[in-house]
């Protein structure tokens, strides 16, 4: 079994996203962990009237190929956070 992809078929959203494939869909960041670098995250996500980052109709973690991506993108938080 591989840690890079976790799937969760019993869970009342699967898949979360409308339009995924169920086949394919990767749970491991079930929330995503790029949600705090705004429009650096990499994902298609827009923003509600109320500047509210809407990642609904975005599958960018969730894309198995998608992991290593994900896993780089992590080390630019840890980068601003030491900045802080």
């Amino acid at each position: 079994m591989s840690s890079r992809f976790v799937q969760n078929r019993d869970c009342e959203y699967f898949p979360c996203h409308q339009g995924a494939d169920p086949a394919d869909f990767n749970c491991l960041f079930c929330y995503c962990p790029l949600y705090a670098l705004g429009d650096r995250c990499g994902g298609d996500f827009t923003y509600t009237n109320d500047g509210i980052k809407d990642c609904s109709a975005c599958l960018f973690p969730h894309r198995p190929e998608n992991y290593p991506r994900v896993c780089a993108k992590l080390a630019e938080i840890v980068e601003k956070c030491k900045k802080a």
